[in-house]
């Protein structure tokens, strides 16, 4: 099984022939290669595995799927406090 991370395009470029783009998570840009995506434009998301897009996500999409990761962190520090109080 694999996770993948949605991140939107803050740039695009090309890298020694391989086409790149600088993507947004958070507030923290990586490089990614978006061979497997040509249609990626600028300000879309993308769904990021090991430095590779593997897909364009609507915003719609992009968003749920942030706010389960969010979910999750949240539900797993509350899990943490209470292991921590008994």
């Amino acid at each position: 099984m694999c996770l993948g991370i949605p991140g939107k395009v803050a740039k695009i470029y090309e890298q020694d022939g391989t086409p790149m783009a600088s993507v947004d998570f958070g507030g923290v840009e990586q490089a990614v290669c978006i061979a497997t995506t040509p249609e990626v434009a600028l300000g879309q998301y993308v769904l990021v595995h090991a430095g590779f897009a593997l897909n364009v996500l609507s915003d719609t999409e992009a968003e749920e799927t942030l706010k389960i990761l969010r979910d999750l962190q949240e539900f797993n520090a509350r899990l943490t406090e209470e292991d921590q109080i008994q």
